[in-house]
C-alpha cells in the first residue's frame, strides 16, 4: 500500500500534481523543476496534499458535518451563516498529529537550507481545482505574509484550511458548478521575498483588457504584492513589446505609466503585515528600472512559452539583495476564452455632458443604473440587481455583489486590482482609480459608466442610450485596396487589434502631445519666457525630469509606440505635429511662443514650423520621440508623414531638418509620406514624388483649399464637398502621378465612412489605401469589396489578412 505523502517540496512538484497539491502550488513546483535552467527564480519552499486535507475532513466526521451545513444552504439558509458555521467547525477540528509533524519537519529543513532559525515564510491556499484555464480560484482563499515559527505557520496552515469555505469561495464554486467536497485544498509554504522593503506587483503575458497578445503588463507597487491585488494602490505600469525582446540591441518597454501609489504593505513589529503611507520620494520614483521591467518580462516570456498560454504571474523584488523573484504563475482566464474571430463594441449613442469622474477603464463595456455606495459588502438582498457599485476597494468578499452590479467604480486600484480582475472575469464594466468617487457619485443617482472610449473610464450623469454590436471578423473580405485606420488615442489602440486591417494611415501626433504630454515643446526647453504659475505647473508635471525635453520624448515616444505596436508589422503612418498656433496656444506655457493669427488654418503649421527659428527645437525633440520608437525600440514599421508642406523648398528644408536629428530617408528602412492638402500638392505631384515615398490625401483640407471654403463656416457648409468636381478631378489628376513615379496614395477622411459612392469613387481611381476610423472599418471593408467587385471582377487578390501572425523583428542595426 501506498505511503501518503502529506508535505512534499516544490522541488518535487510539477503541473501534472494539480490534483494533489493545486494549480498555484503544482505551478511553483513546475517553475522551481523545469525553469530554474533559463533563470527564472522562484524562492523555495512545500506544499500540503489534498491527501493531508482529506484526512482532516476524515477526522471525527467533519465531511458529513460540513455536508449537513451545505444542505442547509441550498434549503435556502442564508450564505453568510452557513459559511461562518462551516469555518467554525474546521478550526475546531485539530490537525491531524502526523500533518503537523511533516509540516514542521519540512520548516525546519527550509531553514536548514535557508541557513537560518526561523525564516520568515508566506503560507498561500491553493484549492486543487484552482487556476485551471476554464476557471480561475484566485483570491477566494486566504493567504498570509511574514509567518515566523512553528506555532505561528501551523495555525496560519489550519485558518487556510478554514477559508476553503469563506463566503466568497461558497458563492464562486455555486456559480461555477463545482461540487464543494471535491475540491480540496493544498496549502502552500514559501520563503518570503522582502519586498516589504523593495516592491511588488503581477504581469500578464497579454494585454488584461483587450487581449492584445504581443505584449507583456507588468504592475508595480512598493511593498508587498498584496496592495496591489487587492486595489489599495494605483501601480506603476509598464508595457513590454514581444518581439523587441527578441533582439538584445532593442529597448521593449514601450510604455511606462507612473501610479499614485499612496501606500505600501510592510512588515508588522510583532508578525504579519501592516499598511503605511509612502513617502512623496516614493510616490514620483518608478518602482523598477527599465532593466528590471526586461528581465521580469524575459521571465513572463519564458513561463508563457513553456505553458504554452496566456499567464497571470505575481512578482517580488528582495530589498535586502535586489533580486527578483516570481512567486505565483497560473493561466490568465479571461481574454483566453474570449473568441478571436469576434469584436464586441459597445458605443453610446447619446450625447453625454461633462463627466463626472474618471478613471482607469477596465473592460470595453457600458454599463448604468442607481448608484449604490458601500463601505463594506452587504447582503445580497439589500444590494439591487442593476446597481452601480460605488466603494473605495474591493477583496474577494464583495464579489456576491459585483456580479449583481452592472457597472463597478472604486476609489482606488490599477488595472490589475481585485476590482478589475473580478470585473473582467464577469463582464461587467469597472472604472477604477478614480480617487474620489466615494466623494463625487450620490447614493440613488443615476450614471452611465461607460468603458468604451479608450483607456479612460468616465462616469457620466443620467441613464444614456448606447448600443452593442458584435462583429464576426472572419466574414470580412478580403480587398486588394489596403484599408487601415485612424487611430489617435494611444489608451485605445491595443482594443483594435483584432481588425484584420493593413495597418495605420493616421496617427496624429497632436493628440499625443494634447492629452500625455500637456504641454508646449519650447517651455520645456525656455521655462525662462514662462510666468511664474505656468513655471510652477510645468515643475510639478516634469517632477522626476531633470532635462524636460526628456519628458516630452519619453511621453511622445510611448504614445506612438503603443500605436505602432498594435498593428505590427503591418505600416503605421505617423503625422508630426499640426496644431494651428491657437491650438498650440492653448497648451501649457503655449501663449509666448505663438503668435495671434488672424486665420490660423491657413498660417504657421505643418512643414512651415519645423525648419523655422521659433520652433525648430520642439520639432527636434519630436524627430527624437520618432527615432526612438523606430531605432531604439525597434518599431521600423513607423512610416513619418509632413503635414501642410506648400512648396518644394519647405520640402527639402524639412527632410534637411529631419536628417540633422537622423532621420534620413531610407536609412534602417525609413518612409517618409507628405500630406496632400494643398493644391500645389497636386499640380507638383510629380516633384513632390521625388522627395517623399508616399501621399496621404487630407480630404477636408484639399476641399477647403480647392474651393477657397472655410470648413468650419456655418454659413458656406452648403458649399463644401469632398465630392464636388474640382475636388475628385485633384484625385484623379493625383493617384496615377504619383503612381508612376513610385510615390503610394491613401486617403484618411470621414467621407468613404459616411458615402459608399465616395468609396467606389477611390476604388476605380486605383487608389493604394483608404484610412478609417476603427468603428467603420468593417462597413468601409465591406463597401470596397463591392466597389472591387465592379471594378476587377472576381480578381480581388488583396493584402489583408484575418490574422496577423507573430513576426520577429529585424535588427535595429
Amino acid at each position: 500500500m501506498a505511503t501518503t505523502r502529506r508535505v512534499i517540496p516544490f522541488a518535487e512538484l510539477g503541473r501534472q500534481d494539480v490534483g494533489r497539491v493545486g494549480g498555484k502550488n503544482a505551478s511553483l513546483g513546475e517553475m522551481t523543476a523545469h525553469l530554474a535552467s533559463a533563470g527564472v527564480r522562484v524562492p523555495p519552499g512545500f506544499a500540503t496534499t489534498a491527501d493531508a486535507y482529506g484526512e482532516l475532513l476524515g477526522d471525527h466526521g467533519l465531511r458529513g458535518r460540513i455536508e449537513e451545513q451545505l444542505g442547509r444552504l441550498h434549503e435556502g439558509a442564508a450564505l453568510d451563516e452557513v459559511g461562518a458555521a462551516i469555518r467554525s467547525l474546521i478550526l475546531a477540528e485539530p490537525l491531524p498529529a502526523e500533518l503537523r509533524t511533516e509540516i514542521v519537519s519540512a520548516y525546519e529543513q527550509l531553514a536548514r537550507d535557508q541557513g537560518r532559525e526561523e525564516p520568515e515564510v508566506a503560507v498561500r491556499s491553493s484549492a486543487t481545482a484552482e487556476d485551471l484555464p476554464e476557471a480561475s480560484f484566485a483570491g477566494q482563499q486566504e493567504t498570509y505574509l511574514n509567518v515566523r515559527g512553528p506555532a505561528q505557520l501551523l495555525e496560519s496552515c489550519h485558518r487556510c484550511y478554514a477559508s476553503l469555505f469563506t463566503d466568497r469561495a461558497i458563492d464562486y464554486r455555486e456559480r461555477m458548478g463545482f461540487d464543494h467536497l471535491s475540491v480540496a485544498l493544498s496549502v502552500g509554504v514559501q520563503v518570503m521575498v522582502r519586498s516589504d522593503l523593495a516592491g511588488a506587483g503581477v504581469m500578464f503575458t497579454l494585454d488584461p483588457e483587450s487581449g492584445f497578445p504581443e505584449v507583456i503588463v507588468v504592475s508595480a507597487a512598493w511593498g508587498l504584492g498584496e496592495t496591489v491585488v487587492s486595489g489599495q494602490v494605483d501601480p506603476d505600469e509598464y508595457t513590454v513589446f514581444k518581439p523587441s525582446m527578441k533582439d538584445p540591441s532593442l529597448q521593449p518597454v514601450i510604455g511606462a505609466r507612473i501610479g499614485a501609489k499612496r501606500q505600501k504593505a510592510v512588515y508588522a513589529e510583532h508578525g504579519l503585515t501592516r499598511t503605511v503611507d509612502t513617502t512623496g520620494e516614493e510616490r514620483a520614483l518608478r518602482v523598477l528600472t527599465d532593466a528590471e521591467v526586461r528581465l521580469l518580462a524575459d521571465w513572463a516570456g519564458t513561463v508563457e512559452e513553456h505553458y504554452g498560454c496566456p499567464m497571470d504571474l505575481e512578482w517580488a523584488k528582495d530589498g535586502l539583495t535586489g533580486d527578483l523573484w516570481i512567486v505565483q504563475a497560473r493561466p490568465e482566464t479571461v481574454q483566453s476564452r474570449r473568441r478571436a474571430s469576434t469584436l464586441r463594441r459597445c458605443r453610446l449613442t447619446a450625447t453625454p455632458g461633462e463627466a463626472l469622474i474618471e478613471g482607469i477603464a477596465v473592460g470595453e463595456a457600458i454599463g448604468r443604473g442607481p448608484v449604490v455606495a458601500l463601505d463594506s459588502p452587504v447582503d445580497l438582498d439589500r444590494f439591487p440587481a442593476g446597481g452601480v457599485l460605488v466603494t473605495g476597494i474591493t477583496d474577494p468578499d464583495w464579489e456576491p455583489i459585483m456580479k449583481r452590479a452592472s457597472a463597478i467604480v472604486t476609489d482606488h486600484g490599477g488595472r490589475t486590482s481585485h476590482a478589475a480582475i473580478v470585473s473582467r472575469e464577469l463582464g461587467v464594466p469597472a472604472v477604477v482609480g478614480t480617487g474620489r468617487a466615494t466623494q463625487v457619485l450620490r447614493d440613488g443617482q443615476d450614471v452611465t459608466v461607460s468603458c468604451a472610449e479608450g483607456g479612460h473610464g468616465r462616469v457620466y450623469a443620467g441613464l444614456l442610450d448606447y448600443e452593442e454590436t458584435e462583429t464576426d471578423l472572419a466574414d470580412l473580405p478580403v480587398t486588394r485596396t489596403r484599408v487601415m485606420l485612424n487611430l489617435a488615442d494611444p489608451s485605445a489602440a491595443f482594443r483594435w487589434w483584432r481588425l484584420p486591417a493593413d495597418g495605420v494611415g493616421l496617427a496624429r501626433l497632436e493628440f499625443i502631445v494634447a492629452h500625455q504630454v500637456k504641454v508646449h515643446p519650447m517651455a520645456l526647453l525656455h521655462p525662462e519666457r514662462l510666468d511664474d504659475q505656468d513655471r510652477c505647473a510645468i515643475d510639478q508635471l516634469t517632477e522626476g525630469y531633470l532635462d524636460r525635453g526628456e519628458y516630452f520624448v519619453d511621453r511622445l515616444a510611448y504614445g506612438m509606440a503603443r500605436i505602432a505596436a498594435s498593428r505590427w508589422p503591418a505600416p503605421v503612418v505617423v503625422r508630426t505635429s499640426d496644431f494651428k498656433t491657437n491650438e498650440y496656444a492653448r497648451l501649457l506655457g503655449g501663449r509666448p511662443f505663438e503668435p495671434v493669427e488672424a486665420n490660423p488654418m491657413i498660417g504657421w503649421r505643418g512643414a512651415s514650423r519645423y525648419y523655422s527659428d521659433g520652433y525648430r527645437e520642439g520639432f527636434a525633440l519630436e524627430c527624437r520621440a520618432l527615432r526612438r520608437v523606430r531605432d531604439e525600440m525597434g518599431l521600423t514599421n513607423v512610416i513619418i508623414m509632413i503635414p501642410f508642406c506648400r512648396t518644394l523648398e519647405e520640402a527639402d528644408k524639412v527632410l534637411e531638418a529631419m536628417a540633422e536629428q537622423g532621420l534620413r530617408r531610407g536609412e534602417n528602412g525609413l518612409k517618409v509620406y507628405v500630406m496632400a492638402e494643398i493644391p500645389a500638392n497636386i499640380i507638383l505631384a510629380q516633384d513632390f514624388a521625388e522627395r517623399f515615398d508616399g501621399f496621404s490625401i487630407g480630404s477636408n483640407d484639399l476641399t477647403q483649399l480647392t474651393l477657397g471654403v472655410d470648413r468650419d463656416s456655418e454659413a458656406l457648409a452648403h458649399i463644401f464637398d469632398e465630392t464636388d468636381p474640382a475636388v475628385t478631378r485633384s484625385i484623379q489628376i493625383l493617384v496615377p502621378r504619383a503612381q508612376s513615379a513610385g510615390a503610394t496614395v491613401g486617403l484618411c477622411g470621414q467621407r468613404p465612412s459616411d458615402d459608399p459612392a465616395f468609396t467606389e469613387f477611390l476604388v476605380k481611381t486605383g487608389i493604394d489605401s483608404i484610412s478609417v476610423a476603427p468603428d467603420s472599418f468593417a462597413a468601409v471593408k465591406q463597401h470596397v469589396a463591392a466597389a472591387e467587385l465592379k471594378r476587377y471582377g472576381a480578381d480581388r487578390r488583396g493584402s489583408s489578412q484575418p490574422r496577423r501572425p507573430r513576426v520577429d523583428l529585424p535588427s535595429s542595426g
